[in-house]
């Protein structure tokens, strides 16, 4: 008995087409990486455009170095607020009381340091602490007091915005100190010979891109170690060199100019700091539970109350930040402050990939919300858009972005 087996060879190449294969296999791989990855991808993609657009349209000037720092400094108490914000939403809740209380602990600051002449660096020792405890007095009703946290921090926002109002007598109370405004405004000092360029922000930038570099290699191995899918090599190390380029590219533009802010580096701290509590520490996994699904978590042993607390203490505590921050920037604590930052953090969050029905987000993802609306307003301001149109653009990049949301959910549904 024969059996007779017959081989199947691949079929030839088209003529012409073999010299592109390479090119075609690592675009289709881009491809593949980017579908399974729309979320994490989609919205830095758009980054990317929309800082192209603005700056071909303001024939380069977006991208001058003073323009660079200048976007840093005046986007950085919305980073701020939309870190802590991405967190209380992934939780599956949300806090509309964020502006009023980053306008409350400015006017407390106002008091404590041009009132009562207290140092300024106790003065912000203090003003951490009430944003602490104004946090955790909302997050108590909210988690144990079952009270929605709409209705809490919508209660919070009229509270707050009346002390301001009740500290500051409706009056802008300043100056304040020379160092606590170079924390907002300052830079970095110059260090080492003269390179034309600012040597620490150098240093900084080539260490970030080495740390970065590191920590996604470690990651993509501990998901081999686990056999989890892991993104081809091509694209992994393509992705390696998109953001090694782009942290270059900020480090060369600063440190062009005066080098990098003081407020980048906090910022940095808090990336990179809550990015690794999100996700390596057991709270972490445990906001992603109780926003992703409650009763699985009750069932699982999750703390759900205690995480909930925990959230909107920590919220508090990043809006005293941004207020601080935002006081010193404009070296006055005024009733009027923090108007709408509530609804800035928010956008941010949600353009960053948060979603509506929470367990979903990232703390880079926040920061890259933030820049979208940063580069927007800076880019809108440059090339003379009046704020009306502004509001309406701002308005449909969220519906899009929470529209791109619901339908990549049904798109994976289905």
């Amino acid at each position: 008995m024969s059996t007779d087996v017959t081989a199947k060879s691949p079929a030839p190449a088209p003529p012409g087409k073999s010299g592109g294969a390479a090119g075609d296999g690592l675009l289709q791989l881009v491809l593949d990486g980017m579908r399974r990855n729309m979320r994490q991808y989609g919205m830095l993609i758009a980054l990317g455009l929309i800082v192209v657009l603005f700056a071909v349209w303001t024939d380069g000037d977006l991208l001058l170095p003073r323009n660079v720092s200048n976007l840093v400094l005046q986007n950085s108490y919305i980073l701020i607020l939309a870190i802590g914000m991405m967190l209380v939403i992934i939780a599956g809740h949300i806090d509309l009381s964020v502006g009023s209380l980053t306008a409350f602990v400015g006017s407390m600051a106002a008091v404590f340091m041009v009132k009562q002449d207290l140092p300024w660096p106790l003065a912000v020792v203090l003003c951490l602490a009430v944003g602490a405890v104004a946090g955790a007095v909302q997050g108590f009703f909210i988690a144990y007091g079952g009270i929605p946290s709409f209705i809490v921090t919508l209660a919070g926002m009229l509270i707050f915005r009346g002390l301001t109002e009740i500290f500051l007598e409706g009056q802008t109370l300043g100056p304040f100190p020379d160092g606590l405004q170079k924390v907002a405004n300052g830079f970095l000092p110059e260090v080492g010979p003269n390179t034309n360029y600012h040597n620490l922000t150098l240093l900084l930038g080539f260490a970030m891109i080495a740390f970065v570099i590191f920590q996604e290699v470690r990651d993509r191995k501990r998901q081999q170690e686990f056999d989890l899918d892991v993104p081809p090599t091509k694209l992994f190390l393509l992705k390696l060199v998109a953001i090694g380029a782009a942290v270059l590219t900020l480090t060369l533009l600063l440190a062009s100019y005066k080098g990098a802010p003081i407020v980048l580096l906090i910022l940095g701290v808090l990336l990179v700091g809550f990015g690794y509590v999100m996700r390596n520490a057991i709270i972490g996994r445990h906001i992603y539970a109780i926003g992703g699904n409650l009763p699985a978590a009750k069932l699982s042993g999750v703390k759900d109350k205690k995480v909930t607390f925990l959230v909107f203490l920590n919220m508090g505590m990043l809006a005293a930040l941004a207020g601080l921050v935002f006081a010193a920037r404009f070296n006055a604590a005024s009733p009027k402050a923090g108007l709408n930052f509530e609804l800035e953090a928010i956008a941010a969050s949600f353009i960053g990939g948060a979603s509506m029905s929470g367990g979903v987000g990232t703390v880079l993802g926040a920061i890259i919300g933030g820049l979208v609306l940063g580069v927007l307003n800076n880019g809108m301001n440059l090339v003379g858009i009046g704020t009306d149109w502004q509001q309406v653009i701002k308005g449909l990049v969220l519906l899009a972005a929470v529209g791109f949301d619901v339908w990549n959910k049904r798109k994976v549904g289905s």
